[in-house]
């Protein structure tokens, strides 16, 4: 990602670009990963953006070393946490974990190294630090208490798998649902070392960096984007909706081919 790409993408919100990955990449979940909390960093405009710099956790039990993850974190990148699937679960709170596994000193010491963000796929504490230090956190949820004994990280850079419900009802073959627990269902979706993160108060997309060009998919949001803006403008004039949808997005179209 090079920094006029940076720059690019985070004047966008994270809805420009799930639109963007739904229409012109055909990814069906747009990169949003659901049930995410804006904790800090609120910008009035435009979003969070980096490569994702991940980090497992497991439970303190697991054979593998605790690590230090916090202290060699490249610039201009958002820093993705989260847990072993056994740690995980589909529904509210989404975790087992009551502890907090990212706080105030981890978000000074990512900040002093060029950071923009943190992303936790569980709980974080110290609110009221991260809004002193601007710096834009997100989670599942908030606690008191910290990690020790408990949770470790045990792996930096690796692929994180997200367990989440978000994926289409499941129907059988004659179209019948086949549960309407969605806590019956357990989908994960991949986070990788690499790919570029979009944070804002909707919460997280994922612009997954082995198929997605960078460049094709932000000129494509900029089109969107002009586009939508002419529909608004019909809309506010008491222009019939769908005829302009019609009229305006046919233009879209060729910035697929």
């Amino acid at each position: 990602m090079t920094d006029v790409q940076l720059e690019t993408l985070s004047e966008f919100t994270t809805c420009d670009i799930s639109d963007g990955l739904q229409n012109l990449y055909g990814i069906k979940d747009g990169g949003y990963f659901p049930n995410l909390c804006q904790r800090s960093g609120e910008r009035k405009s435009g979003s969070t953006v980096g490569k994702a710099y991940t980090v497992l956790f497991a439970h303190a039990s697991d054979e593998r070393p605790a690590i230090n993850y916090i202290d060699e974190i490249p610039s201009n990148s958002v820093l993705v946490m989260a847990y072993t699937p056994e740690l995980q679960t589909s529904v509210a709170p989404y975790t087992y974990v009551n502890n907090a596994i990212f706080g105030g000193l981890m978000a000074a010491r990512a900040q002093k190294q060029g950071v923009n963000g943190t992303v936790v796929f569980g709980r974080v504490r110290d609110v009221g630090e991260f809004t002193d230090l601007e710096y834009p956190v997100f989670s599942y949820g908030l606690s008191a208490v910290a990690s020790k004994g408990v949770v470790k990280p045990v792996a930096i850079n690796t692929s994180l798998s997200i367990a989440t419900s978000s994926d289409i009802i499941p129907v059988d073959n004659s179209g019948q649902l086949i549960s309407k627990s969605c806590g019956k269902r357990k989908i994960a979706i991949a986070i990788k070392e690499g790919d570029y993160i979009v944070c804002d108060i909707h919460g997280m997309t994922r612009i997954p960096h082995e198929t997605v060009d960078l460049d094709r998919l932000i000129t494509y949001i900029k089109g969107s984007i002009e586009v939508d803006t002419l529909i608004a403008q019909d809309i506010l004039n008491g222009e019939p909706a769908e005829a302009s949808k019609i009229k305006y997005r046919v233009a879209l179209e060729k910035l697929k081919d």
